[in-house]
């Protein structure tokens, strides 16, 4: 009886705001103009520091050649051995060098490297935008020790706001069921409010840049 009396006052409270409008206090209010101004800096620029200062590693690759040397580079300094990537466009690159990696999505082993696209970078907050349709889905976002990003500059953005755009271009009606926003290597306060890095996800992001402007 208390729960629908207490229902009751909620519904009749509501009936009330409804029926009874209050003037808006300040009706001449921009809600469309960003409040963060966007810097004299390069969206490339942007992005690096804002990436590297929350962890991310970042490297830019003036085309995809440079790309890949600078993974193999990469790979060898840091003994990597198992690269996991499902990515047609991707694959293809790593094809043509003759660069070993795997399609497996079963067995992940520690240490594994995962190499994905992305949707955006937002160069305000040094994130990624990764959605449900590139064809690494989630796995290779949240499970992989490494992740790699590879990404061009005609996906930087400088706000959120702009790279949900940018996906709602892309997609249309098709809008992904799923969006992410990663901000630097996994970690978490929730013990004793202690940061902990990595937690339950990658513990090393690479983004490597690729001047697409030219072509």
């Amino acid at each position: 009886m208390q729960e629908s009396t207490t229902r009751e006052k909620i519904l009749k409270k509501i009936r009330q705001a409804l029926i009874h409008h209050n003037p808006q206090p300040f009706p001449n209010i921009d809600w469309e103009t960003n409040v963060h101004v966007q810097s004299d800096e390069s969206l490339e620029e942007t992005f690096a520091h804002a990436f590297t200062k929350v962890g991310g590693q970042f490297i830019f690759c003036e085309n995809e050649l440079e790309f890949l040397e600078n993974i193999i580079q990469l790979a060898a300094e840091q003994k990597w051995k198992k690269f996991y990537c499902y990515e047609e466009k991707i694959t293809k690159l790593m094809d043509d060098a003759e660069f070993p990696y795997t399609r497996e999505d079963k067995e992940f082993e520690e240490g594994m490297v995962g190499i994905t696209s992305c949707e955006a970078l937002v160069a305000r907050l040094g994130s990624i935008l990764v959605s449900s349709k590139s064809a690494s889905g989630r796995r290779l976002v949240v499970v992989p020790t490494v992740h790699i990003v590879l990404a061009y500059t005609s996906q930087l953005v400088f706000d959120i706001k702009d790279g949900l755009n940018l996906i709602r271009n892309k997609y249309g009606e098709q809008f992904p069921s799923y969006i992410a926003s990663i901000t630097g290597p996994s970690r978490t306060a929730d013990i004793e409010k202690t940061l902990v890095t990595p937690a339950h996800g990658p513990r090393d992001i690479f983004v490597f840049l690729v001047d697409d402007k030219k072509s």
